[in-house]
């Protein structure tokens, strides 16, 4: 899957039909949704922009311009209405974006969303020098330690060890936490899709029970053995519950 350019924005397209656009973690890249593309690609059309985690200027490096980022991607698109999927801080993207433009969203799904609580980083942040230490930080996103590969390290480290990225990493971390969703959930009233791991440390399940209580028109679903990126640690099961939500939903 290779990302189209296109001015500011890069992104993957495949498919043609109803847009769902998948949006990515604080620490998230396109490839995080490779077992959901082929899944959906058939049916729908599938948009994955990249989010400028690392490019917006520091004073913009929050929540609410992210979803500003992703309203111009919608425009810029030419989309009427949407179908969001998040994932970690994608789905606190999804769910700012949704309270401000309720009219351009058909369904949101979140999948171990922020935007309640989160535990960012296990309480502490990364220490840089220490490629091991970074493997148990990372290993708290899944409930398989196997789901840590080098490559993922690797990834971190770099990121980590680059002031620019550190300093974006902080900023976004503290947005999270500071821009609580709590009082805007009733008022979402689109379809609203939950899929949660059972062993999520970051956000917890008493998150997504939350979420479920305050979203109105909301339904939640339950992987066990699953950490806090579903899509990734079990595709197949992710890809079953959220296909038989949207034909539920007739969407």
């Amino acid at each position: 899957m290779e990302p189209i350019k296109e001015g500011k924005f890069s992104y993957i397209e495949i498919g043609e039909g109803t847009p769902i656009i998948l949006l990515h973690g604080l620490f998230g890249a396109l490839s995080n949704f490779r077992d959901v593309v082929p899944a959906f690609s058939p049916r729908y059309k599938i948009l994955i922009p990249q989010l400028p985690i690392y490019d917006l200027p520091l004073l913009k490096t929050n929540v609410k311009n992210l979803a500003g980022f992703l309203h111009e991607f919608i425009e810029m698109k030419g989309l009427d209405k949407v179908n969001l999927l998040g994932n970690s801080l994608g789905g606190h993207v999804a769910l700012v974006y949704s309270a401000k433009h309720p009219e351009k969203v058909h369904s949101l799904t979140l999948t171990a969303s922020s935007g309640l609580y989160e535990n960012a980083f296990g309480g502490s942040f990364p220490r840089r020098e220490d490629k091991e230490y970074l493997r148990k930080k990372i290993a708290l996103t899944f409930h398989d330690p196997a789901m840590v590969t080098d490559e993922l390290v690797d990834e971190c480290h770099e990121a980590v060890n680059n002031r620019n990225k550190v300093i974006r990493i902080i900023a976004f971390a503290k947005s999270a936490i500071r821009h609580n969703m709590r009082k805007d959930l009733p008022n979402l009233l689109m379809p609203t899709c939950l899929i949660w791991g059972k062993e999520d440390t970051i956000t917890p399940p008493d998150v997504a029970r939350e979420f479920h209580q305050s979203i109105p028109d909301s339904d939640l679903y339950w992987i066990d053995k699953c950490g806090h990126a579903p899509m990734m640690e079990h595709p197949k099961t992710f890809n079953t519950l959220y296909s038989d939500w949207l034909t539920a939903r007739n969407i």
